[in-house]
């Protein structure tokens, strides 16, 4: 199975890459990035053929598979030139800048009949699973989410200051990390969920995209609040998180990367390991979708699930209003 990386200088780069190494049958054929310098450094560490035009690349090695990151700005020009060579792909979220942008690419792959993964990667653990399983108990009340991921600076480190120009990433940690949770809101409480009310700040870095990020839904009096930011000082894939739901017969609570608590209505507890975050389960969708692409299965998340997720950040963008353009932080 001969696979391809496209938008190859994404900070993302080694989820899908380290794990791929060890996928039994796929080898790795080449990368793409529209920076030289990235392509040189990969083709020499990694021993593959390279170019700055993917579509060269792509129509010249015929992949069975491509993982296509880059920037939020270029992702639904990938996808379209993807379905229409018939490539199976799995295109990292949020897919486009916007949703009429990801509805545009989702519609054409479903009339074209493409294979079109999206790293929804919650959906590939169990701890979304135990989620959705509580639906069984009768409505869903309550849920939050908290999800704060390091420091904005990190993403001019790994060579992606784009992600810091809303023309190229569409915003800040909404668009970028909320979007599991946004996901979550849609599975749980249905996809009549609205956006109720949404506050968006920049004030600890003064960039021109939130680092944090309060967002309400709501469905029939229930809701759902995710808060996400840019504010933890901590190595790339450690966050400060934390989530609590209230379903009619348990109060569930997650309080670190790996333990879930779950408390009846008596106050009987059980706790279990479960993972919470999103990294580790990169692993997971790297294998799974690669099995998918080869049995002839649809994948587990398609652009067709992105759209109701990017109509929410749409909303809660607009909610929101436009950031302040504050004066640099004094050293």
């Amino acid at each position: 199975m001969k696979i391809v990386f496209i938008g190859a200088s994404h900070w993302h780069l080694d989820l899908y890459l380290m794990p791929l190494l060890e996928v039994p049958g796929a080898e790795l054929v080449g990368v793409a990035d529209p920076d030289p310098a990235v392509v040189a450094r990969l083709t020499e560490r990694l021993g593959c053929a390279g170019d700055t035009d993917f579509r060269a690349l792509c129509r010249r090695l015929r992949p069975d598979f491509v993982f296509a990151l880059g920037r939020h700005a270029d992702m639904p020009e990938e996808a379209r030139f993807l379905i229409e060579e018939g490539i199976p792909f799995a295109l990292e979220k949020p897919c486009g800048l916007d949703a009429p942008a990801v509805a545009g690419i989702a519609a054409l792959a479903a009339q074209r009949g493409a294979f079109a993964a999206v790293p929804l990667v919650f959906r590939n653990g169990d701890f979304a699973r135990h989620l959705e399983g509580l639906k069984a108990e009768g409505d869903l009340s309550y849920a939050s989410f908290r999800f704060i991921a390091g420091f904005p600076a990190r993403y001019r480190q790994a060579g992606c200051s784009w992600m810091l120009d809303p023309a190229l990433s569409g915003g800040g940690c909404t668009i970028n990390l909320a979007v599991h949770f946004f996901d979550l809101a849609l599975r749980l409480l249905g996809e009549e969920v609205r956006v109720l009310n949404a506050t968006m700040a920049n004030h600890a870095w003064r960039e021109r995209v939130e680092d944090y990020s309060v967002v309400t839904f709501e469905r029939g009096g229930a809701l759902c609040v995710v808060e996400t930011g840019y504010l933890y000082p901590a190595p790339t894939s450690n966050f400060d998180m934390h989530y609590a739901l209230r379903s009619p017969a348990h109060y569930t609570i997650a309080h670190d990367p790996q333990t879930v608590e779950s408390l009846d209505n008596e106050g009987a507890a059980r706790r279990w390991h479960s993972v919470t975050t999103n990294v580790p389960h990169y692993r997971t969708f790297v294998f799974d979708v690669l099995e998918r692409v080869r049995k002839g299965h649809p994948p587990l998340a398609g652009l067709s699930d992105m759209v109701p997720v990017m109509r929410l950040v749409d909303e809660a963008y607009g909610k929101a209003g436009a950031l302040p353009l504050l004066p640099a932080r004094p050293l």
